[in-house]
């Protein structure tokens, strides 16, 4: 079964991490400007799809942050989960908390679907690079806008 799975260091502690990836704020600036919450299901609007992407967050630690897919779109993307994982690294001189690694998956791909993995693995490729700018940063760049896809990085 395929999974993707990307890694990066990122010179921010994890808590700002984990706020890139859990809050409204951090998901609107590097993902889509369009998040909208169902309790714990988050909304994604990417312009030109059809509907949004459906995630529903699942109860983890300050460390985890996992997703799974709760709705019918993208259908490639049926029975999948996302998994970010987050380890705090020191810095350059050593320092503890001012780094992180955080590490991607997505997985539970079903039989038939393989073939969206690669243009998926892209798009997070992207997407993380713009995660770690605005977590080092602050700069919101989301790679999904309103207006459509941001180019710019």
């Amino acid at each position: 079964m395929a999974e993707i799975a990307l890694e990066l260091d990122i010179a921010a502690p994890r808590p700002v991490v984990l706020a890139a990836l859990t809050t409204h704020d951090g998901l609107t600036s590097w993902w889509t400007t369009e998040v909208q919450r169902e309790g714990e299901v988050l909304l994604l609007d990417v312009p030109g799809d059809p509907e949004p992407y459906r995630l529903r967050r699942e109860p983890t630690g300050p460390d985890r942050v996992v997703w799974t897919n709760a709705g019918a779109f993208p259908p490639h993307w049926a029975g999948t989960w996302i998994s970010w994982d987050l380890t705090e690294r020191p810095d350059e001189r050593g320092d503890p908390g001012h780094r992180t690694r955080l590490l991607l998956r997505h997985g539970g791909w079903q039989p038939g679907s393989e073939e969206g993995v690669p243009l998926v693995a892209g798009t997070w490729a992207q997407l993380l690079v713009r995660l770690k700018d605005y977590a080092q940063s602050g700069r919101a760049q989301p790679l999904f806008t309103k207006g459509g896809h941001h180019h710019a990085p």
